[in-house]
């Protein structure tokens, strides 16, 4: 379970199914804990009209034996921007890839995007019930009033 990316010189993957997410080992696999990691600036492509859409993403998981390297994490994120799908297929996606490679207790992913034609298409996708003693903070994204 070496990381790929973490110490070493990476360029931005050209897709996400090429991205390639490095897991390590949790430091405190007896504990129940959140981590959350925020991108206020997602970027992918509309795949009808090849125009850029920007979501804010928050991505929450209670982890079990790994947790994802944040590098590899951002190198993902980042592959995105030349992907052309759909704020549901973006959002879901990427919590199932998560969820899939991860194992972790619990995850989940709000995608708040931002609008097109004036009105925001928020995606929420979670893994299923959150662990009962797992402090489950609100994701923290103002509604839509230009959100920004």
């Amino acid at each position: 379970m070496t990381p790929m990316h973490l110490g070493q010189t990476s360029t931005l993957p050209a897709s996400p199914e090429e991205a390639v997410l490095d897991y390590v080992p949790n430091p405190r696999p007896a504990q129940i804990y959140l981590v959350r990691f925020t991108q206020p600036e997602f970027t992918s492509l509309c795949p009808v009209t090849g125009q850029p859409d920007f979501a804010h993403l928050v991505i929450d998981y209670a982890p079990a034996e790994t947790i994802v390297e944040s590098k590899s994490l951002k190198l993902f994120l980042g592959s995105f921007r030349n992907h052309a799908a759909f704020h549901e297929d973006c959002t879901v996606g990427i919590g199932e890839r998560l969820f899939r490679e991860m194992r972790p207790q619990w995850l989940r992913i709000g995608g708040y995007w931002y609008p097109r034609g004036g009105m925001p298409i928020d995606v929420f996708w979670q893994s299923g019930a959150a662990p009962a003693d797992l402090w489950l903070p609100e994701q923290g994204v103002a509604p839509y009033r230009g959100r920004g």
